[in-house]
C-alpha cells in the first residue's frame, strides 16, 4: 500500500489533502530553516518601533518590546511541530502496544487497561499540564508529556478495536495453526493491518496537539518565555488587542492554518485508507 506510492498519489489528487500538505511543508521549512529565515533575532528589541503595525522592515509589525513578530512567528513554528510530533509519538509508543497487549492477554488485564484508559480520558490535557507544571515546572517536555498522555487512551482504544476485529480473520487463524505464538501474531500479522486508523488518528491528534499547546501557552503554563510560541505570543498580544490587532492576528492565523492542515490531511487519509470509502474519494 505504501511501497507502490498509491497513497501519496491519491493524496495528491485530493484538493484538501494538497492544501494540508502545502501548509505543512511551509511550516516544516520555517521550523527547519528558522535560523536563516528570521529577518531579526527573535529577542532583538527595536525601541524606536514599539507596537508598530506591518511596515518595512518589520513586515508583520513588532510587539510591545519592539521584537519582530515575523521572526518570533517563524521560531514559534519549531515549537508547534516539536509538540505535535512529540506528543503524538508518545501517544503511539504507549497507546498502540497497550491496545495490542490488552487484546492478547484479555480477561482482567484487558478490563484493567481499558478502565485506566477511561480514567485518563476524564482529565483534560489542560488540567494534566497544569498539574505537571506545578510539580516539575513549565517546559517543552512538560507540554509534550501532558498532551501525549491525553492521546494514549484514544490510540489504545482504536488499536484494541482493530485487533479484536482482525483476530477473527482467516489469516490470523492460519498463523496460529502454523504454531506462531500469540504475541508474534499480534505484532507481525495484526499490527501492520491495524495501522491505517492509527495513522489517521495520529494525524488528527497532531492538530489537537498544536491547539492544546497554544491554549497552554495562552494561560501561562506552556513553554516558558523568552522562547516564542504561538500561544504565548497570543497571551502577550491580548492586552494590546485594540491598540495593535495585527499582533494577535499573525499567531492566530498560524494556529488556525496548521490545525486545519492536519485535520484536512487526516480526513483525506481516512477516506483513502478506509476500504469502505475508496470509491468515494475524488
Amino acid at each position: 500500500m505504501f511501497r507502490d506510492g498509491t497513497v501519496l498519489g491519491r493524496l495528491l489528487r485530493t484538493p484538501r489533502a494538497v492544501f494540508g500538505l502545502v501548509v505543512l511543508l511551509i511550516v516544516v521549512a520555517a521550523a527547519l530553516g528558522a535560523d536563516w529565515l528570521m529577518p531579526f533575532d527573535n529577542e532583538d528589541m527595536d525601541f524606536e518601533s514599539l507596537l508598530v503595525g506591518p511596515s518595512w522592515p518589520h513586515v508583520l509589525g513588532t510587539d510591545q518590546l519592539g521584537r519582530d513578530t515575523l521572526s518570533r512567528l517563524i521560531l514559534g513554528s519549531r515549537v508547534a511541530l516539536q509538540v505535535s510530533l512529540g506528543a503524538v509519538g508518545l501517544g503511539v509508543l504507549i497507546g498502540v502496544p497497550l491496545g495490542l497487549v490488552s487484546v492478547t492477554i484479555g480477561g482482567r488485564i484487558d478490563d484493567a487497561i481499558m478502565r485506566v484508559m477511561d480514567a485518563i480520558v476524564v482529565f483534560p490535557a489542560l488540567l494534566v499540564a497544569v498539574a505537571l507544571a506545578a510539580a516539575i515546572g513549565n517546559s517543552l517536555g512538560t507540554v509534550i508529556l501532558a498532551i501525549g498522555i491525553a492521546n494514549v487512551p484514544w490510540l489504545a482504544r482504536i488499536t484494541r478495536a482493530q485487533a479484536l476485529a482482525l483476530r477473527e480473520l482467516d489469516f490470523v487463524a492460519a498463523a496460529e495453526a502454523a504454531g506462531t505464538t500469540t504475541f508474534k501474531v499480534m505484532f507481525r500479522h495484526i499490527l501492520p493491518n491495524a495501522l491505517a486508523p492509527v495513522i489517521v488518528q495520529a494525524t488528527l491528534g497532531m492538530g489537537y496537539a498544536v491547539l492544546a499547546e497554544a491554549s497552554l501557552g495562552f494561560i501561562g503554563v506552556g513553554v516558558v518565555p523568552p522562547t516564542p510560541t504561538w500561544g504565548n505570543m497570543l497571551q502577550a498580544a491580548f492586552p494590546f488587542l485594540e491598540q495593535q490587532p495585527a499582533l494577535s492576528v499573525a499567531p492566530g492565523v498560524a494556529i488556525f492554518l496548521l490545525v486545519l492542515a492536519f485535520n484536512l490531511l487526516g480526513d483525506a487519509l481516512r477516506d483513502i485508507l478506509d476500504p469502505r470509502l475508496r470509491g468515494v474519494v475524488r
